[in-house]
């Protein structure tokens, strides 16, 4: 078992192989033989973590955390990191669904971006990207995790963007890599802070000393807290959101991969990770963590139910996944949260690549006002999503549920108000979920509204276009056939009748260090909690149906403006970004120029014009030296006399 656990660097290396080959001979391979490399590179990745999970799953629960190093890669005094690959439950969980779902997504774009004149280059930033967060989640250090986690950032732009000839597209991906500078500045504080306060990056070392001799609460607090801005930024948490919403610009498997299974859970992993520090901290960091990501999925429900982009609904609904995460974290319940991390992965993925299929099917139309009808046009798509929808939306016996109704549980044993809260974004995800569904596969045909009356009419400089609405090729449908059933049994990972079934919770019980909250109250009162939270459901699909379906109450006294402009959080943003942040800028950038780079300036060139005069001093007449060294030493005897008092 041992042989099988040290292949773990097989792991990111697959993926980082294809993207050299790529980037050496994509153009030569072209399509589809580019994305099929790719494919393969992310599929031997996926087998390489099953080897190595069955290699830990031979170990005793003590012994499943392995450390496997390469070789030095900064010598720096005290300061001495490896490229180490760090094999343990919470790794490993997070390497299988980003290399399991990250095959499927490659898979799928390859009948996605079919045509596309950069297809070598998109799956080289594909490959490129599951290197980069494979680098993040298995590092066992810190600046390692740093590396991954920029790289990741990185690709993010390169593929936000990859349609750069829209100026959109590329301000989308500027916009994402800023707001992740942001985040990332947080992070790099934090490593700093660690390794004044443990001497050390290595996330064994710095938990040793902690069970070893403690820390200080002040300073663990200060660490989580800065690692809460890294992980706000990367997991689009308020106010460091802004991002994500326009970065569904980029092609739809960019959407799945980025915003569904990796980059987006990085930060609730790295929290999750450093759950010793956070069990050191003072009492008020992890209810900061809760509140933030309550916030955030509240926020973010209320948005999504007045958007009409199929990916901005998409998009919001992650934002507010990622929200209950966080509620989780700051419970306590790790547990939950990696539960719903990677059940969220598989319906999430499957929502998002559910669209693309429709987006693809509607010849790149996005507008959920101009759909309907499709269920019986795109059969696959449409009962494949819809088992995402009934995921999302927490209805039993679906994926979705079990993991939502655990975060709930434990948000019950925090506080009853957080828990009334969470309760009514679960509802709102129920609601606007229906909404999509029904928009976009059901009711009358709102694609050909309009067309063949004006193609009859014969008027129209530019006539509205006529669509044909088709399913996606194999290519694209047998990701979503997997994704969906995924999403349907996920939940058989942790399921709440008995120990026994607690599969998940067992199996990284030894990554948490036993600080893992436990539900506070009995049996009874799950069971009432889980049929509340059913009920919650249901109301929401009802309310969804009774609107959308049967018309009862106009959508426009529920989608309002205020809404469907994001709370204007945004714009609010932009304008000082454009006006008093510019202009404070501006000035930031003056001062630097003229008073610190003035200062710094100036002393050079006093000290150049100084020794300009005294260069002329240096006449090179050994009688004028003659001459200096005599007053001096007659200056040095009359010093000498007056302190002896003659």
């Amino acid at each position: 078992m041992d042989a099988l656990v040290d292949l773990v660097w097989l792991i990111p290396a697959f993926p980082l192989a294809g993207a050299l080959i790529l980037m050496a001979l994509g153009r030569r391979l072209g399509e589809p033989r580019a994305g099929w490399l790719a494919t393969a590179m992310m599929g031997g990745s996926f087998i390489a973590t099953l080897l190595v999970f069955i290699g830990l799953l031979g170990r005793d629960g003590d012994e499943r955390a392995i450390v496997l190093t390469l070789f030095e890669w900064v010598p720096a005094g005290s300061l001495a990191v490896d490229i180490g690959f760090l094999a343990d439950p919470l790794s490993i969980t997070m390497a299988l669904f980003v290399t399991g779902v990250g095959a499927l997504i490659h898979l799928y774009s390859i009948g996605y971006m079919h045509g596309d004149e950069g297809f070598s280059r998109f799956f080289t930033y594909l490959n490129l990207f599951a290197f980069s967060m494979l680098m993040l989640v298995l590092g066992d250090n810190l600046l390692l995790a740093f590396l991954g986690w920029e790289g990741v950032g990185a690709c993010s732009y390169l593929l936000i963007s990859f349609w750069f000839g829209d100026e959109a597209n590329a301000s989308a991906g500027k916009k994402a890599f800023v707001t992740n500078r942001v985040g990332d500045w947080g992070f790099l504080v934090a490593m700093f802070l660690a390794f004044l306060t443990f001497g050390s990056l290595q996330y064994g070392e710095i938990f040793f000393e902690i069970e070893s001799n403690g820390v200080a609460a002040g300073t663990a607090s200060a660490i989580v807290v800065l690692l809460l801005v890294g992980a706000a930024g990367k997991s689009a948490q308020f106010p460091l959101h802004i991002w994500l919403p326009d970065a569904m610009a980029g092609p739809t498997p960019v959407s799945a991969l980025i915003h569904a299974a990796t980059m987006v859970t990085a930060g609730v992993y790295l929290l999750t990770r450093m759950n010793p520090v956070i069990a050191e901290a003072h009492g008020w960091v992890p209810d900061l963590i809760m509140w933030v990501g309550l916030g955030t999925a509240l926020m973010a429900a209320t948005i999504a139910v007045a958007q009409n982009d199929i990916k901005k609904v998409l998009a919001y609904s992650t934002v507010s996944q990622l929200g209950f995460m966080f509620v989780a974290v700051g419970s306590g319940a790790y547990v939950a949260a990696v539960f719903h991390m990677v059940t969220h992965a598989f319906f999430k993925a499957l929502l998002f690549l559910g669209a693309g299929s429709v987006i693809h099917g509607m010849d790149g139309d996005q507008d959920l006002r101009r759909y309907g009808g499709l269920a019986r046009l795109l059969p696959i798509t449409s009962m494949t999503f819809v088992a995402g929808w009934l995921a999302i939306a927490g209805v039993p016996p679906f994926s979705g549920f079990w993991s939502k109704d655990e975060i709930l549980a434990y948000a019950y044993g925090e506080n009853k108000v957080l828990w009334l809260l969470l309760l009514a974004t679960a509802v709102l995800t129920a609601f606007y979920m229906t909404r999509l569904v029904l928009m976009a596969f059901f009711g009358p045909r709102r694609w050909t509204e309009g067309a063949d009356e004006q193609a009859e009419a014969g008027d129209g400089e530019q006539p509205l276009p006529r669509r044909h609405p088709h399913e996606s090729p194999w290519t694209m449908t047998a990701p979503l056939v997997l994704l969906a059933g995924l999403a349907v049994v996920a939940g058989v990972l942790n399921l709440p009748f008995s120990k026994d079934l607690h599969f998940l919770e067992t199996w990284l019980a030894p990554a948490l260090f036993g600080n893992a909250a436990h539900v506070p109250f009995g049996g009874g009162t799950k069971w009432v909690l889980g049929a509340v939270a059913v009920i919650g459901s249901l109301l929401g699909v009802s309310a969804g149906a009774a609107v959308y379906a049967r018309r009862r109450i106009d959508p426009a006294r529920i989608e309002r403006p205020f809404l469907a402009r994001a709370w204007r959080i945004d714009e609010m943003v932009t304008n000082f970004m454009g006006g008093p942040g510019r202009r404070a800028f501006e000035r930031t950038a003056e001062f630097d120029q003229q008073v610190v780079d003035g200062a710094v300036n100036g002393t050079g060139a006093l000290i150049r014009r100084a020794g300009t005069r005294l260069r002329a001093a240096q006449t090179g007449l050994v009688r004028s030296y003659a001459l200096g060294i005599a007053i001096g030493a007659v200056g040095l005897l009359a010093w000498f006399v007056s302190r002896a008092g003659f």
